[in-house]
């Protein structure tokens, strides 16, 4: 995600997101195939993969279906009063932008925002450093300068000591590091965000800065799954493509890879066309096919995902808005396995809950992936710890 006040129309990963495919088990080439393939990694169940079958109950059982809904949405605020107010109607998150009012960043403003809620928020920003820097004091150079100027131990100490500034600021996640493999200039959509176009580089770099987020105390989210670096435009603009899942997987998907292995880091997914992979008319973030691919693993050689999916900006960029309105795109994108739905406003926050609630009440969005998607996000906030 790339935001600032000229792209905003109304409002995950940070961050934008791709991904491709071939005609494989793992990356059907049909519609029809890649929904039922997506449906059923999605709703595999809430305890997931070695958790006992009673994790989470108590937590959920005191949840109604609409205050699940909400924990599924992120939304980008204006200042503390829109953010509490969003907390209080149950969204799962907040995102501070570079249009938020800065009084937010003063002592203890983001702490109680997170509180406003039946649930703790998370607060999220967009902090990669360089030209897409939303944290005053941060003082961070761009990923590329970082890995031309610095080792990976100094990458990781980087990355702790931006952590724990936001940490003090009440920020609990950073859609960070940007794990695009790219050798476009600097100034391009991906460019100097990109820390190589090498992927062992970007692997090394992007590994160490999340490592340094956790140890500063801030979640981190990788970011543009499955690759953005080679894509043909910008999302923020329209619809863009990348190359085909056959040359990703040698490249560009690697440091995802390395991503879906970490532990206690998130993904964000964006909106990119991707043959072979993505379903007509739908890009990666409201694609099946794409959240099957990530979930799974084995259609590029990583290990399954069991952490939260984010979506890029749903209502601030062209690639989603030229085709749908923002409860469209949020309920599409739940609907093909991502986890928290993410744009820059608190406009039509009601509509985007009621659409998403009558999807979970029609059996579209099932009670199972509901409450598996819930609980991603609850452990993410280490609310729940099994």
């Amino acid at each position: 995600m790339r935001l600032n006040r000229n792209l905003t129309i109304v409002v995950i990963a940070a961050a934008t997101v791709a991904a491709c495919g071939t005609s494989t088990p793992d990356a059907p080439s049909t519609t029809a195939t890649a929904a039922q393939a997506a449906s059923s990694t999605a709703s595999a169940a809430p305890s997931g993969p070695g958790r006992p079958a009673s994790c989470g109950t108590d937590f959920l059982a005191k949840m109604t279906v609409r205050e699940k809904v909400g924990q599924l949405l992120m939304v980008g605020v204006k200042d503390a009063a829109d953010a509490r107010r969003a907390v209080q109607q149950g969204v799962g998150g907040v995102f501070i932008g570079s249009w938020t009012d800065k009084g937010v960043f003063s002592s203890g403003t983001l702490q109680s925002v997170a509180k406003a809620g039946k649930v703790p928020a998370m607060v999220s920003v967009d902090e990669e450093g360089g030209r897409v820097s939303r944290v005053p004091g941060a003082n961070l150079v761009s990923a590329r300068e970082l890995a031309r100027t610095m080792t990976v131990a100094q990458a990781r100490a980087e990355g702790a000591r931006v952590g724990k500034l936001m940490k003090s600021m009440g920020i609990s996640v950073d859609f960070a590091p940007d794990a695009d493999v790219s050798a476009q200039p600097d100034d391009s959509v991906i460019g100097d965000r990109s820390y190589s176009n090498d992927p062992a580089v970007v692997t090394k770099y992007s590994q160490a800065f999340a490592a340094g987020l956790r140890d500063g105390g801030v979640y981190p989210v990788f970011k543009h799954f499955p690759g953005h670096g080679s894509s043909s435009g910008d999302s923020h603009q329209g619809g863009v493509s990348v190359p085909p899942l056959s040359k990703l997987k040698t490249k560009d998907l690697l440091p995802f890879r390395a991503a879906a292995a970490s532990g206690d880091a998130g993904i964000m997914v964006g909106h990119l066309t991707v043959p072979g992979l993505t379903e007509p008319g739908l890009p990666t973030s409201l694609s099946p096919a794409t959240m099957h691919l990530l979930r799974g693993g084995t259609g590029y050689g990583a290990k399954p995902f069991d952490g939260p999916i984010f979506t890029d900006d749903l209502s601030g960029m062209k690639a989603i808005t030229n085709e749908f309105s923002v409860p469209q795109a949020v309920t599409k994108a739940l609907l093909a396995g991502a986890d928290i739905a993410l744009w820059i406003s608190t406009d039509q926050l009601g509509a985007a809950l009621d659409a998403v609630e009558a999807a979970v009440k029609s059996g579209k969005l099932t009670r199972q992936q509901l409450d598996a998607s819930v609980l991603r996000v609850a452990r993410a906030k280490h609310v729940v710890t099994c």
